[in-house]
């Protein structure tokens, strides 16, 4: 089995680490093979990036995404990037306050506010844990205790409190959507 996810936006939002976090958890967690690749432009903040991320059984013959199963976007900039890409058997996930989708696009979007749910917990910088919160509750293609260990292993332990409360968030808020991707 392969499944490949992206996650899009621009420098600053932790999208790089996002796609870490995943990969982590695929090999770590749950005994997958997983390959990450990266892209950002030369702004170290504001500038388009993207984590790409293969998982699959046995180990990666072909590591570059072609076509997400799964699309998080959190910005406009990828949003306008993806759009001509985007087709009816693809999951998109965008942030609500960031991204405006194009109503004339019919396929799979979940909106979510992950911006301003890491503003109510007072760090705008754990809106991507928000997101993964969400991407696992919603998908449900990893176990909730895979991801949270992965999240937990790759931020400062002095924001783990904060990074527990984004994710659960983003998660309750998840399971709240009727889930449109095979566990």
């Amino acid at each position: 089995m392969r499944r490949e996810i992206r996650f899009s936006g621009f420098g600053g939002q932790g999208i790089i680490l996002s796609g870490f976090i995943v990969g982590k958890a695929a090999t770590l967690g749950s005994g997958k093979y997983a390959t990450l690749t990266r892209s950002y432009g030369p702004e170290s903040r504001g500038g388009a990036c993207s984590a790409n991320i293969v998982i699959e059984d046995i180990p990666n013959g072909y590591p570059e995404v072609e076509k997400p199963e799964v699309l998080v976007i959190m910005s406009q900039e990828a949003y306008e990037t993806a759009k001509k890409d985007l087709t009816d058997d693809m999951l998109i996930i965008v942030d609500e306050d960031l991204v405006i989708v194009d109503p004339a696009i019919k396929v799979n979007v979940i909106k979510a506010p992950f911006t301003r749910i890491a503003n109510e917990l007072g760090k705008k910088l754990v809106a991507n844990i928000v997101m993964i919160g969400f991407f696992t509750g919603a998908t449900g293609i990893f176990d909730k205790s895979i991801i949270l260990d992965s999240v937990l292993g790759s931020v400062p332990a002095k924001f783990k409190d904060l990074n527990v409360k984004a994710f659960e968030k983003g998660y309750e808020l998840g399971l709240k959507v009727p889930r449109r991707v095979a566990a």
